[in-house]
This record gives structure tokens, C-alpha cells and sequence, in this order.
């Protein structure tokens, strides 16, 4: 006869065999969220480099559309962005205003948080300035 409250040798064989199998799950379910982890990453980093890419954009169309200033119309947008997005970005369109407006158009490599993964391709973004009146 069993006491109240203590469980027989047969339940207690049957609990002894599940002991382990959370972390063997939790094992199992773990590249799962990591892959999911690293996909909000990458999502975060587009995000961020396409935003980048329209900040440079402005900054050298605003640049290049001053008669004074149109030399440094590149250098401009690569000051208006973090260093690691001036590295891959390639800027076009900044030599200055031969009509009514500059367009300047930025393309930012987006960078891969996958390991050999490198599909991701660019991100363009353009912008269009007025010439200054004097030009």
C-alpha cells in the first residue's frame, strides 16, 4: 500500500523517462529562432540602409544644386551617412545643374547577416533639387 501524496514505482519510472525532454525541445525549436532572429536583423538593416541611402540622396541633390557648392556634391552625401553605408554606397548625378534641377541618384549595397549569403542586392534611392537662381 502506498502513502497519500507519493507516487507508486510505476508512475514514478514513467516520470523518470521524461526528465531532459524540454531541453531536448528547446534544442530542437533553437535554429528556428535563431533563423528568425537573423530575418528581423536583415529586415532592420535594409530598412536602415535604404533610409541612409535617401538621406545622401537629399544631402548631395541640395549640394549640387548650389552653383558654389556643386564640386562637393559627393562628398556631401557620404558625410550625411554612417561610415559602413558610405563604404558601400556609389553616388551618381552630382555634376551640378544644366537645367531647371539636379537629380542624384544613391545606391546602397544592402549588407547579409546570413553567413554566404549575399543575394540581397542594392537599394536606390534618388532625389530632385531645384538649381539655385543664380545658375
Amino acid at each position: 500500500m502506498s502513502r497519500p501524496g507519493r507516487a507508486t514505482g510505476r508512475f514514478t519510472r514513467l516520470r523518470g523517462r521524461d526528465r531532459g525532454s524540454a531541453a531536448v525541445e528547446y534544442l530542437g525549436f533553437l535554429p528556428l529562432l535563431l533563423l528568425v532572429a537573423l530575418a528581423g536583423v536583415q529586415l532592420g538593416l535594409a530598412a536602415y540602409a535604404a533610409q541612409q541611402a535617401g538621406t545622401a540622396a537629399r544631402a548631395a541633390a541640395r549640394t549640387a544644386a548650389q552653383q558654389e557648392r556643386a564640386g562637393g556634391a559627393e562628398q556631401a552625401g557620404r558625410a550625411a551617412v554612417s561610415a559602413w553605408v558610405a563604404q558601400r554606397s556609389t553616388i551618381g548625378g552630382t555634376g551640378g545643374c544644366p537645367g531647371d534641377a539636379v537629380t542624384v541618384t544613391v545606391t546602397v549595397t544592402i549588407p547579409s547577416v546570413f553567413p554566404g549569403v549575399d543575394a540581397f542586392g542594392p537599394v536606390h534611392k534618388s532625389a530632385t533639387m531645384p538649381c539655385d537662381e543664380s545658375n
